[in-house]
């Protein structure tokens, strides 16, 4: 058996710098500024593993020792002491097990999954608004279905898509609990929702422009102004609002704008960058907004950041339009459909959709970028004012 209590409280006291052995493991490591540190050194399935037990003179010998002598017998027992004090600490802090603390902690866990580590807070937006303020004390353990049937059923029906947002969420937070060793009802969320019953909410599409209607809008927009060009930059290229209204300058080369895959909507199951056409019309559209680019953005605001989605929806408010300006991606869509002989998959990545499945995009290497410059161009001839003939993409349009 190998020696123990080697040291003593005089020694510990004086003890030079260095590292002095109490026995079986026990060391006092002794530092140039005059610090010390107990340091337990184990052997567990064959590996070395070493623990900082705390600091002398806070800790004594005698509590080193006592300290030791527990870690020692987790060892023993063939468990992992650094992993198990770990556990310790990671229950301690969860004393708190309540619906906001779980939220909070599963919200961080999936951070690096949202657009923008979930900066923009619309991940948490339907539970801070419509959940926390009622279930947010209660602990996961005793949540039950009639919990979340009562506190979702004001909006289930008027407010359906934000209800069932609040309901993914927190089946996610539930999962996160179980992870986390608490015995919580996996199946509570889908209980509620059997509950609450089909919503009577019918989905109401976003408003769009016939495409035939876009010319005559396209050519209203005439004056330089931020939101003029950032409308007709809107049109040409098909995006949607938030990755428009943030273009960069640094994003912009030739004849392609690359947009980063993290500010990306819709595009589940792809990590890739999203390359856009730019037709002659976008680029000429760029050039006019260059003199008002702040900070590296093409549309910043007068304050700071880049122009809001409501200031391009209120002027097409002010025109009396009920059409908005996400329906521009509808406009360009029908007019594929309906003028072009493009391939759905071609005329989905116009839109930057994601189509197939994963296994059949990792063979189709290829995010038809020639095809699509050719339907970017035939677009922007029809918005200002040309004929948009029916685009060939076998052959020459004819």
């Amino acid at each position: 058996m190998r020696a123990t209590k080697r040291l003593s409280s005089q020694f510990v006291r004086s003890a030079p710098v260095g590292k002095h052995c109490d026995g079986a493991g026990l060391w006092l490591v002794k530092r140039d500024d005059g610090g010390a540190q107990w340091v337990l050194r184990v052997t567990v399935h064959g590996r070395r593993r070493e623990m900082g037990l705390g600091g002398f003179p806070n800790l004594s010998l005698a509590g080193a020792r006592k300290q030791a002598e527990h870690w020692r017998s987790v060892a023993a027992d063939g468990r992992d002491p650094v992993k198990e004090r770990e556990a310790e600490r990671r229950a301690v802090q969860r004393a708190d097990i309540s619906l906001a603390v779980l939220t909070a902690d599963a919200f961080e866990a999936r951070k690096a999954e949202l657009k923008g580590d979930g900066t923009a807070g619309r991940w948490l937006s339907p539970l801070n608004i419509h959940v926390l303020p009622k279930l947010g004390k209660v602990p996961v353990t005793d949540l039950d279905q009639r919990d979340i049937r009562d506190t979702l059923a004001p909006i289930w029906h008027t407010k359906a898509d934000t209800a069932r947002k609040a309901l993914n969420r927190l089946s996610i937070v539930m999962r996160h609990a179980a992870a986390l060793g608490l015995d919580v009802d996996m199946q509570a969320t889908e209980k509620a929702k059997a509950l609450l019953g089909k919503t009577r909410h019918v989905p109401k599409n976003i408003p769009a422009m016939a495409w035939a209607d876009v010319p005559a809008f396209y050519a209203s927009l005439e004056e330089p102004t931020l939101t003029h060009l950032a409308l007709r930059l809107l049109i040409l290229t098909g995006m949607r609002s938030n990755p428009l209204r943030n273009i960069r300058l640094d994003q912009i080369e030739g004849d392609v704008w690359t947009v980063p895959a993290d500010a990306m909507k819709g595009r589940k199951g792809a990590t890739d960058a999203f390359r856009v056409p730019l037709s002659l019309e976008a680029r000429r559209i760029i050039e006019m907004a260059r003199p008002h680019a702040r900070n590296g953005f093409l549309f910043p605001n007068t304050r700071k950041g880049v122009i809001s989605d409501m200031t391009l929806s209120r002027h097409m408010e002010r025109r009396g339009l009920a059409a908005r300006p996400h329906g521009f991606r509808t406009s360009l869509r029908t007019w594929l459909a309906e003028a072009t002989d493009a391939p759905h998959e071609v005329a989905e990545a116009m839109l930057a959709h994601v189509v197939d499945g994963g296994i059949v995009r990792a063979y189709r290497r290829t995010d038809f970028l020639e095809q699509r410059s050719k339907l970017a161009d035939r677009w922007a001839d029809l918005a200002t004012g040309g004929a948009g003939q029916v685009v060939n993409l076998a052959g020459k349009g004819c």
